[in-house]
Parts: C-alpha cells; structure tokens; sequence
C-alpha cells in the first residue's frame, strides 16, 4: 500500500518544494526537498522497513521515494539525517548506493557513539566519521542546487541533533511534534529536557512563515485522522500545548520530564542504534556471512 503522501509547494525564489512521506509503522515524517530551478532534491530522515518479529531489513518505502524522485526527473544531491534515529532504522547507506549522494549527520554524533559502544559493550563499534560524506557543525551551509542550507545544531532529543534550515522551510527532526500535540521526549541516553527548550525557543525565533517539518507524528488526534507533517513556526508559538503562553524553561522541563518518566522505549530502538551508528549500515557481517544484532538484556 503506498505511503500517506503530501505536498507542501514552494511559496518563489528561495523557497523548496518538499514532499511528504508517512511511515505509519514508526510514525515518522519523510522529506524530499526540492529546489525546483535545478531539480536538485534533498532526501531527508527515510526509513528502512523492520519487521521487528524477525529482524528483516527491507527497502521498499524508501524505494517508493526513489520511484517518485525519478518520475519527477529529479537528481538526489542529498541524503540528509538529523540524528541517529531510536523508532526506525535509517534508508542512507542504502540510498547511497543507488544515487552516489552524499550522505550527512551532525559533528557531534560520533559523542553520541560514545555512550552507545559503552551500551552495547561494543568498544570498536561506529567509525562515524567513515560511514557518513559529511558531519556539519552548527552553522555550516551548503547548497541544494540554487538554494542555500544553514544547518542548526538542535540538541535534547539526543545531543547531536541538528534541524536543516532554507528559507522559508526547516527540518526540525524530534524537536516539536505535530502543533496541536506537543514536543519531543527527551530521556534517551545524551538527551536533556533543558537543552530540548533552548533549541525549541531558537526554533521559534525563525520568521512566522517558516513551515517547521517535524520528525513524527501518530494519528488520530482528535478528530484528525491523517498525519501532520509540518506547521509554521507562528502556528506552533500559539498553539503548541508545551509551549503557548510563553511557558518558562522551568514549566517546561517539569511537563517535559514527567511525560517522559511515563514512556517506553521505541520497540526498535536497540536495533536501530546499531544501524543508524553505521550510517544505515548492518552490523558487520560474521564468518558465516550473517550480520547479528547485539541487544543489552536488563539494561534500560
């Protein structure tokens, strides 16, 4: 069954047209971000498929999204992630191999490596540097055809997330969730509910018109049925339930904090840490030529 698929156009000069994909199993936003002057697209935070009950890795969203770039006669320059992703295992390495586009992380994800090998007990583990084309600092910029990205490091979430930033669209990743029901949990290993604040208050500080496309969103709420993609950075200061009224850091972390203390951990997240630390990559292959998982018993 095809993808849950939006678009949201580009507003002239400047501004990216971006196409939105819905991973119901993981609930996760997908971006292809376009500049339409050149056709050069941005492939942003795709998903593998994981079947969990049997560890079987599949590439057919993702190649879903490949088909609709190509009929669009579009090129990938682009595979960007946002952070090493605890809900779902990322598509890049794959992605990679079937355009040649660079892929790109934070600069301060192999930090978040760190704390996993200790984790995992797999002290060699995550050669970041190796497995992704670029680590951008905050504040680095780059081209998408004619369109200029400023990245944002945006920690909390993880401390090494970064949001994506062109004109009047961001990619702001696990930093807000859809405007009408809150922000992102911030109790994963590295995270911190006071830095989440920071970057969401740098967030909103981005002109009133800039459509904000957050990383997930789990439907219905309400009476809404379809997933929400994106709301603009004036539409979150008003509406946000975490953040409207001008809520102090102190109320927010207090919110924050106790709605994480109730959550459990994403059913793939001892999975996805290990491909995602890897660039979307398996764990390496054994002498039998099997790639295994490693998964802390007792641990969390």
């Amino acid at each position: 069954m095809p993808m849950h698929h939006q678009t949201s156009p580009s507003t002239g000069p400047g501004s990216l047209r971006v196409d939105c994909f819905y991973d119901a199993a993981s609930g996760s936003g997908q971006y292809v971000a376009v500049d339409e002057a050149t056709g050069q697209a941005a492939l942003i935070d795709v998903v593998a498929d994981f079947d969990t009950s049997a560890a079987r890795v599949r590439y057919d969203s993702a190649q879903e999204i490949l088909d609709f770039v190509n009929d669009k006669g579009w090129e990938v320059a682009w595979i960007l992630d946002t952070h090493p992703h605890a809900d779902h295992l990322m598509a890049s390495a794959w992605l990679k191999q079937q355009t040649g586009a660079q892929t790109a992380i934070g600069a301060r994800v192999p930090d978040i490596a760190v704390l996993w090998r200790n984790l995992y007990n797999l002290p060699d583990a995550f050669d970041v540097e190796g497995d992704f084309d670029r680590l951008f600092e905050d504040g680095d910029r780059f081209d998408l055809g004619e369109t200029q990205l400023r990245v944002m490091l945006s920690p909390g979430h993880t401390l090494g997330s970064i949001s994506y930033v062109a004109g009047d669209a961001a990619f702001v990743h696990d930093t807000f969730m859809a405007a009408d029901v809150g922000t992102s949990r911030a109790d994963f290993p590295g995270g911190s509910s006071a830095e989440l604040y920071d970057s969401l208050q740098a967030l909103l500080d981005l002109p009133d018109d800039t459509r904000l496309f957050h990383g997930h969103d789990y439907p219905p709420v309400g009476a809404r049925e379809d997933p929400a993609f994106f709301a603009t950075v004036a539409e979150q200061r008003e509406t946000n339930p975490h953040l409207k009224g001008g809520r102090s850091k102190e109320d927010f972390c207090r919110i924050r904090d106790a709605r994480d203390e109730k959550l459990s951990l994403p059913d793939r997240m001892l999975h996805a840490l290990q491909v995602n630390l890897r660039g979307g990559r398996l764990p390496e292959p054994e002498e039998d030529g099997q790639s295994y998982f490693k998964i802390p018993a007792n641990r969390f």
